[in-house]
């Protein structure tokens, strides 16, 4: 069973490394794109120390995390549409590479790429709270309500770290106009909070009583 988590993790790290390599040199039309090869750099190697860690220390989650099939028609929207988000973001950045559409400065760059690093840290420690993390909504039997650490903080510190993670990401890529298609992502990311707390209310015992005492979903005194 290990070895099959470890090919489908393998599997899906190399797929993704090469499809976001595709999104951004093919549109680019060179592999001279330093920005490029930065953003790479700093979400593929993160991931795979942490990929890593999951599989020595906790492979249960990280089969978890690898399970991507979403049953609910609402949650498959939003999946569908971050995707296409994701698509339009790398190709922009692309072809703003090829006809130097927007510069980013440079300050600008390397903060985004702390930012990221910092969003990598942050998502690692909530995986480290919440062993019932899934990337689906479901619930296990044996869940319980994760209220220590940064769940006593905000209710979705997960989402919260992907919101950083990826509104950096065209930062990182020297592109102010691959922030445009973006942009909306913690909009999407809301709906989803929504329709996942309506089914955790009515389905986990003691997250309502969760949700009164830590009043903010994401962002703390915002929202």
């Amino acid at each position: 069973m290990k070895n099959n988590l470890l090919l489908h993790a393998v599997s899906k790290y190399l797929a993704g490394f090469l499809l976001i390599s595709m999104l951004l040199f093919l549109p680019a039309g060179t592999m001279n794109y330093p920005h490029a090869w930065l953003l790479i750099a700093v979400l593929f190697i993160p991931m795979l120390i942490l990929g890593i860690m999951l599989y020595i220390q906790a492979p249960e989650l990280l089969e978890k995390r690898l399970r991507s099939k979403e049953t609910d028609r609402g949650q498959r929207a939003v999946i569908c549409i971050s995707g296409l988000q994701f698509l339009l973001m790398f190709v922009s950045a692309g072809l703003d590479r090829r006809f130097s559409w927007s510069q980013v400065p440079c300050w600008i760059t390397w903060t985004a790429v702390v930012t990221m690093l910092l969003a990598y840290a942050m998502y690692a420690e909530v995986m480290r709270e919440n062993a019932y993390l899934s990337r689906v909504i479901e619930i296990n039997p044996q869940q319980k309500v994760i209220d220590r650490g940064l769940y006593g903080v905000v209710r979705h510190p997960m989402y919260a770290s992907t919101i950083l993670l990826f509104l950096s990401m065209p930062l990182v890529l020297g592109s102010a106009i691959a922030l445009i298609p973006i942009l909306p992502y913690p909009l999407i990311i809301s709906f989803r909070i929504r329709r996942e707390e309506h089914f955790l209310r009515s389905e986990l015992e003691g997250y309502a009583a969760y949700c009164d005492r830590i009043r903010y979903r994401l962002i703390p005194y915002i929202w």
